[in-house]
C-alpha cells in the first residue's frame, strides 16, 4: 500500500466532505501529562470531574485504544459572520458563534464518519473510531501534532494559517500513516486575549482557569453561577468569543460559506425576555438539533436572567417575577438575583412573597440577599 498516496487521497476526501484542514498525528503518550496533572490539582477543571476520571486514558491513548496507531485530525472553520455581535439579529448577540447554526457535534460526526468509511474502503481491515469533543483524548494536542495549528495563549488551537474559529474532530485508526510536521507557535509577545478576558480566566499564557471562564460558567457549570462572577458574564447566555474576537490572527478570516454553521431560525425569536419565559416544551422544540440544548433549559434561563440584570433589560427583568416560582431552584435563585438589581415596590413584594414559600435553602439565601440589596425587609 502506498500510504503517502492514501494520505493525499483522504485529505482530498476530507476537503470534499467539508472538514477543512486535515492532518495526521502519531498515537503516542502525551507531552503534557505533568501540566495536565498540575492543572487538575489546582482545581482549574471546576466541576468537570470527567477530566480527572479519564486522565490516564487521555495522557496515554493506547491504554484504551491499544490498536490505534494514527489519528486523522480535522480543523473546520465555522465563523458565521464578522463584525460586532450586537449588529447581528436575535440571540446571535449573546451566544458564541459556533452555536448559531446546527450542533457541530452532529455535523462533524457525520462528516468524519464518512471519512472513516473512506479509510476502511481504501484499506480493508482497518479499524477506526471517531470523536468530536467528547472522547477521552487530548484533541488539541493531537491537532498540534498533526500540524493543523498551534496552541494559542488563550489555549484555543490557532490554525496553521491563522484563524482560531475552528472545530476539531479526530479519527483514531489502526493504520500507521506518515505524520505531518507540527507548526511553530506564532503568538510571539502578544497578550491581547489575556488582557481582554472579562473574567481574568487566563491567569498565565497557555493556562485557562475554567472556573472563571464564561464558557464554563454558562455551559458546563450545572449549579448557580457564583455571585462574584455574575457581573463578569456580561450579556453572554451561551459561551464567549472575546478572546477570539481580539486575536490578531482572526482579523482577516472570512466567514465560512458552510450552511451548517450559518445562523438558524432558532435565533430569530430568542431575545432575552423570550429566553427568560422559556418553558421546557418550548426549549426543546426551539433548540432541537443545536448546541443550545447542552446547558438544559434551567441553565439557559439562569444565564438569561444573569444577562438581563447585567444589561439592564427591563422587559426581561419583569419576566423574572414569574420565574420566582419556577420548578428549578437554580432558576428561582437567578431570578431573585436579577430582581435584586432592579427597583420598585412590586418587585419587593414579589421577593417577599417568594421568601415566605421558598423551601430550598440556597434559593432562600438568594432572595434574602436580593432583599438586602434593595433595602427590603428580610423575613426570617
Amino acid at each position: 500500500m502506498d500510504r503517502p498516496a492514501l494520505v493525499r487521497r483522504l485529505k482530498e476526501r476530507g476537503a470534499e466532505l467539508g472538514l477543512g484542514a486535515v492532518g495526521i498525528a502519531p498515537i503516542a503518550p502525551s507531552d503534557h501529562e505533568t501540566f495536565l496533572k498540575d492543572w487538575l490539582a489546582r482545581g482549574h477543571a471546576g466541576s468537570m470531574d470527567w477530566m480527572a476520571r479519564t486522565f490516564q486514558d487521555r495522557v496515554d491513548p493506547n491504554r484504551r485504544f491499544a490498536w490505534a496507531r494514527s489519528a486523522v485530525v480535522s480543523a473546520t472553520s465555522y465563523l458565521p459572520y464578522r463584525g460586532e455581535r450586537a449588529a447581528q439579529p436575535g440571540l446571535v448577540a449573546h451566544i458564541a458563534r459556533y452555536a448559531v447554526g446546527r450542533d457541530y457535534h452532529d455535523v462533524l460526526l457525520g462528516r468524519l464518519g464518512a471519512l472513516a468509511r473512506f479509510i476502511e474502503e481504501e484499506a480493508p481491515g482497518t479499524r477506526t473510531r471517531v470523536y468530536v469533543d467528547t472522547g477521552p483524548v487530548l484533541e488539541r494536542e493531537l491537532a498540534a501534532r498533526a500540524g493543523v495549528g498551534w496552541f494559542g495563549k488563550n489555549t484555543n488551537l490557532i490554525g496553521a494559517r491563522g484563524n482560531s474559529w475552528t472545530l476539531l474532530g479526530q479519527i483514531l485508526t489502526s493504520l500507521e500513516l506518515p505524520p505531518d510536521a507540527p507548526v511553530t507557535d506564532r503568538c510571539g509577545t502578544c497578550t491581547a486575549c489575556i488582557d481582554a478576558c472579562p473574567t481574568g480566566a487566563i491567569p498565565a499564557p497557555y493556562v485557562l482557569d475554567s472556573t472563571r471562564c464564561i464558557s464554563y460558567l454558562t455551559i458546563e457549570l450545572k449549579d448557580a453561577i457564583p455571585r462574584d462572577k455574575r457581573e463578569g458574564v456580561g450579556d453572554w447566555v451561551f459561551g464567549c468569543d472575546v478572546c477570539q474576537e481580539v486575536c490578531p490572527w482572526n482579523r482577516r478570516e472570512e466567514p465560512t460559506g458552510d450552511s451548517a454553521f450559518q445562523a438558524g431560525s432558532h435565533l430569530q425569536e430568542s431575545d432575552l425576555p423570550a429566553l427568560v419565559r422559556l418553558d421546557e416544551t418550548a426549549f426543546r422544540a426551539r433548540y432541537a438539533g443545536t448546541a443550545l440544548l447542552r446547558p438544559r433549559r434551567r441553565g439557559l434561563v439562569r444565564n438569561a436572567l444573569v444577562a438581563a440584570a447585567n444589561s439592564r433589560n427591563d422587559e426581561a427583568i419583569e419576566e423574572a417575577i414569574p420565574r420566582l416560582s419556577d420548578p428549578e431552584p437554580i432558576v428561582r435563585g437567578a431570578a431573585a438575583w436579577a430582581l435584586g438589581t432592579a427597583g420598585g415596590g412590586r418587585i419587593r413584594r414579589a421577593l417577599e412573597g417568594a421568601r415566605a414559600t421558598e423551601t430550598d435553602a440556597a434559593t432562600r439565601l438568594e432572595i434574602d440577599l436580593a432583599l438586602e440589596d434593595r433595602g427590603g425587609t428580610v423575613r426570617v
